[in-house]
């Protein structure tokens, strides 16, 4: 019994973020079988006597060792245009299982292993298959809105929405952790540096903040934890005098999730009835082109044909802060749970 007290919650087993892996690599070997640059680039290939068909166009059109924009289109890019004039809303899901190039890839995939196991293992496939897949809808609706011209893939939403999970579970479930406030300024510091990384140019930084405001609200739907006290009850021995018996939830996590859920609903409603009627966020916002880019002597935020949701100067930066992120988050949160009084 003290050891279910110490350590309560069920551990699973990671299964489901490992496939999320490779399935991402395999659609990525599928684009380059699909790109074909032998035979439709006229400026040359990269590895192509070795690579045959598989292999990269150019540095000057794509610097991440990738596949061109027709072919990422062919395979469920995101294109606005399509959304809209073609109500292909199913663009918004397939974009975030496509990359841009190898260095993309395994940046991506390397955060993804650093994050979503961990939460896989504390909270299971389900609830995080949910997250992860959700998250991205979010953050390619919100860049869809933002963003009319190019093309947009990445799994970035997806993976800024397991960052703004972890972050609203540490809220919801507040009570129960020891080292509650280590824990937040380090992820609040990590989100911070990543967000602002990306108003670099050729990032899209609204797939970032739609996922992580996605991920943010999910998590306080999908990883609200029970009351220690609760715990204990079902784990008392037949004729065990409990004192004072104890609810599942706190009311605060109660409010938590109705408040998120509705914000949920609504968001992903209004955000899609705009999408579809073509609209624009821009018009109403002048301001917030510059979350995604602002302008300075060194470069401009011109227009441009987006390969990533993140670009080579972020995927370099992320994983080694996804590293110290779940170090923190899973040495120094999960490791001393409170104790119920």
């Amino acid at each position: 019994m003290y050891s279910d007290f110490l350590s309560p919650f069920k551990r699973h087993f990671p299964w489901m973020v490992p496939g999320f892996v490779v399935a991402n690599i395999v659609l990525f070997v599928i684009t380059m079988y699909e790109n074909n640059c032998p035979q439709t680039s006229a400026t040359g290939c990269l590895g192509a006597k070795f690579l045959g068909r598989f292999s990269f166009l150019p540095l000057k059109d794509n610097p991440l060792l990738g596949p061109s924009s027709p072919a990422l289109d062919k395979m469920g890019a995101l294109t606005v245009a399509k959304v809209v004039t073609q109500h292909q809303v199913w663009r918004l899901l397939t974009c975030i299982w496509l990359h841009g190039g190898v260095f993309h890839v395994l940046a991506n995939m390397l955060s993804l292993l650093f994050i979503g196991i961990r939460l896989e293992q504390e909270f299971g496939f389900v609830r995080i298959g949910f997250l992860y897949v959700l998250s991205g809808f979010g953050g390619s609706l919100t860049s869809a809105l933002f963003i009319q011209e190019g093309i947009s893939v990445g799994a970035s939403g997806a993976l800024f929405g397991l960052l703004g999970a972890m972050l609203s579970e540490l809220f919801t479930n507040w009570t129960i952790y020891a080292n509650k406030l280590a824990a937040l300024l380090t992820l609040i510091v990590i989100i911070s540096i990543n967000l602002a990384v990306g108003i670099l140019p050729k990032v899209d930084n609204f797939a970032h903040i739609g996922g992580f405001v996605s991920g943010f609200l999910l998590g306080f739907v999908l990883l609200i934890r029970p009351q220690f006290g609760w715990i204990s009850q079902k784990k008392a021995p037949p004729g065990y005098m409990i004192n004072c018996v104890k609810s599942k939830h706190k009311p605060y996590q109660y409010v938590f999730w109705v408040i998120s859920l509705i914000l949920l609903i609504a968001g992903y409603t209004v955000g899609l009835i705009l999408l579809l009627r073509g609209g624009n966020l821009n018009n109403h916002c002048s301001w917030c082109r510059y979350l995604s880019c602002v302008p300075t002597p060194w470069w401009n935020c011109k227009a441009q044909q987006l390969y990533c949701q993140v670009t080579d100067v972020n995927t370099l930066l992320f994983p080694s802060f996804c590293s110290l992120v779940m170090f923190f988050y899973g040495y120094v949160v999960h490791t001393r749970p409170k104790q119920a009084m």
